[in-house]
């Protein structure tokens, strides 16, 4: 489904193979296949190799220790902090960097080229606990769905190695860090925040009822924008909100891409996309999205003043649009998601093209 920004197809994975049942179990290991012989370990005796070794036996002695010396307390650890980072999606960084690009044209573009390195340091680490959370609260409202859905049934919550009071702990304490963070800044990125947290809470939810849920989740990727400005300037002026509504819509166009790879799941267990109610103009609405990102990123340009640098990188951005179009022209999973990681490029070239622009000023 659309939930979220990660592309997790189990490799080797039959496409026709049916979801498992309710409720989820552990199957018993399979027993080892047979060989041709069956080994037979003896203990070793004086007597033995000492025959060994006259040559009358061929008994071989083995190293000692036989077994593997094992550490159960060190492995569950192990196990346990696997589990949380999966739950976290921190091995698909994919959603951080679509989540971190925004924010960093708004506090370019505020700072005027020379962003505070405090308030990089906090907006970084801020960007990664507040993916991660989103990731938790997801997959906490999704665990009796996700089992059903062929690339989301081996997460951890769906698989049944968290358990929903895990989760709602880890979330609680990613939520907790990020507060502690925003702390650090001005009231008004305090006030902000908290309306940051509530769209991330309730973001999974609209997936129920809302038939383009992808919006909504832009309005959470995009809050970064007006918090970057709050924290550079004390507020957020025109040109910030114009930023927000690019990357607003900009969400709206690479999770639509991730929903069209997901749709059959999703018609299946009859949650909502934007790929399902464009249906089969998906395309030329994603088209019609990105091309307001471009309109939108075009006036914020003008409304900062910014030069050819700018100018060229976004011309660079609707060649990627353009290529992203081509890679999902046959609507199949493979080419979405490669349309959908493609946009972290355009994230990149506008953001270079602001830096660039700043940096000829100097």
């Amino acid at each position: 489904m659309a939930a979220s920004v990660d592309f997790e197809l189990p490799a080797g994975e039959p496409a026709g193979e049916p979801p498992p049942d309710f409720p989820l179990t552990q199957e018993p290991p399979a027993a080892a296949p047979a060989t041709a012989a069956a080994v037979t370990i003896l203990p070793v005796t004086n007597s033995a190799v000492a025959d060994s070794r006259a040559g009358d036996s061929p008994v071989e002695v083995l190293p000692a220790p036989f077994f593997p010396v094992t550490q159960p307390a060190l492995h569950w650890l192990q196990q346990r902090l696997l589990d949380f980072g999966l739950l976290m999606r921190l091995d698909r960084p994919i959603g951080i960097w679509l989540l971190l690009w925004p924010t960093l044209w708004a506090l370019w573009s505020a700072s005027g080229g020379h962003p505070q390195p405090r308030l990089l340091a906090i907006f970084l680490a801020g960007t990664v606990l507040m993916r991660s959370a989103g990731c938790v609260i997801n997959d906490l409202y999704d665990r009796d769905i996700d089992p059903h859905v062929r690339r989301t049934r081996s997460r951890p919550l769906a698989a049944r190695r968290v358990t929903p009071a895990e989760a709602l702990l880890l979330f609680a304490a990613l939520i907790g860090l990020a507060f502690l963070l925003v702390l650090q800044l001005n009231a008004l990125c305090v006030k902000l925040a908290f309306i940051g947290a509530a769209l991330t809470a309730t973001y999974p939810l609209l997936k129920r009822f809302f038939a383009i849920p992808q919006l909504y989740l832009g309005l959470c990727f995009g809050w970064g924008v007006p918090m970057a400005y709050a924290a550079e300037l004390g507020k957020v002026p025109r040109v910030g909100w114009v930023l927000m509504l690019a990357a607003v819509v900009w969400a709206g166009v690479y999770d639509t891409f991730y929903a069209m790879a997901d749709r059959p799941d999703d018609l299946r267990i009859g949650i909502k996309s934007s790929a399902i109610t464009f249906g089969d103009l998906d395309l030329m609405m994603v088209g019609a999205m990105q091309v307001m990102v471009l309109f939108a990123l075009l006036f914020a340009g003008r409304l900062l003043a910014l030069g050819p640098p700018y100018y060229w990188a976004l011309a660079v951005g609707a060649a990627l649009f353009v290529w992203q179009q081509w890679l999902a022209r046959a609507r199949d999973a493979e080419g979405c998601m490669r349309a959908f990681h493609n946009n972290n490029y355009f994230g990149i070239v506008i953001l270079a093209g602001v830096i660039l622009e700043y940096a000829a000023r100097r």
